[in-house]
Order: structure tokens, then C-alpha cells, then sequence
């Protein structure tokens, strides 16, 4: 039964690209690259010692900063983002600039450790605000 709720987000994702920036010294960027891949998405990870400035350039807030950028399509994904919520924006292509999981929280998607709690993802507006509003819980 997993493997046929798997299959969706794998058929549906073959094929499309990523783009992860990520520091060339985290092990947990290059999990979740690989996280990535084994959900059908073709990821390009690109090593720099500039994510601020990335961040920026895509209108990423501090407080919402993840450990990584992905680019995928017109859309920024901050952070270690579930692959269901992902496919998700990819799927229904709202008016948003992306979605951020902030930090390095245990249990996420390419992150070692036990799950402390519900995993918040936030949406990343066109104009930054002090309230983001929560895209989805997993």
C-alpha cells in the first residue's frame, strides 16, 4: 500500500529539475538532494559558500532560512520541504514565491535523529512579513 502512495509523487516528479545550493561542507544538504532523487526528481547540487546572498537575491527572509535552496520551476524551497508538500506547489502553482521548513529540524526529510514534533512548512510570500503563514503540517 506505501509503494501506491509512493508512486504518484515518484511518476510525477520524473523528470523535473532541481537546483540545490547548499555549503559544500553539510552532509544533510547532500541527504536531502538525495531524498530528492529518490523521489524522481533530476537534482543539480551546486556547492557555495554564498547562500545569504542567494537567500536574498530570492527573497528569502532570515527568520524563514533553511539549510539549503532548491529551485525548482519559478519556485524557491527553503529548507528540508516534505516531498508531499513540494509536488504540491509543483501540482497546483499558486501564487507564492515557495515554501520553507527554517533551521535543521530533526527527522526531517535528509535529516538524521528522531522527529520532535509536527514539521511545520511556511509559505515564502512575494513581500516578506513577520507573521508567514503555514503551508502544511507533517
Amino acid at each position: 500500500m506505501a509503494t501506491l502512495l509512493a508512486f504518484p509523487l515518484v511518476g510525477w516528479a520524473a523528470g523535473t529539475s532541481a537546483t540545490l545550493y547548499k555549503n559544500p561542507n553539510c552532509g544533510c544538504c547532500a541527504e536531502y538532494a538525495n531524498y530528492l532523487e529518490r523521489n524522481g526528481f533530476e537534482v543539480e547540487t551546486i556547492d557555495t559558500h554564498d547562500l545569504a546572498q542567494l537567500k536574498a537575491e530570492h527573497n528569502v527572509p532570515e527568520p524563514l532560512y533553511g539549510c539549503h535552496t532548491t529551485l525548482i520551476d519559478n519556485y524557491v524551497f527553503e529548507g528540508h520541504v516534505p516531498v508531499e508538500s513540494l509536488t504540491r506547489v509543483l501540482e497546483e502553482q499558486p501564487f507564492i514565491n515557495g515554501l520553507s521548513v527554517p533551521g535543521m529540524p530533526l527527522g526531517s526529510p535528509g535529516m538524521s535523529g528522531e522527529k520532535q514534533g509536527p514539521l511545520e512548512v511556511y509559505t515564502l510570500d512575494f513581500q516578506t512579513t513577520d507573521t508567514p503563514e503555514v503551508y502544511a503540517t507533517h
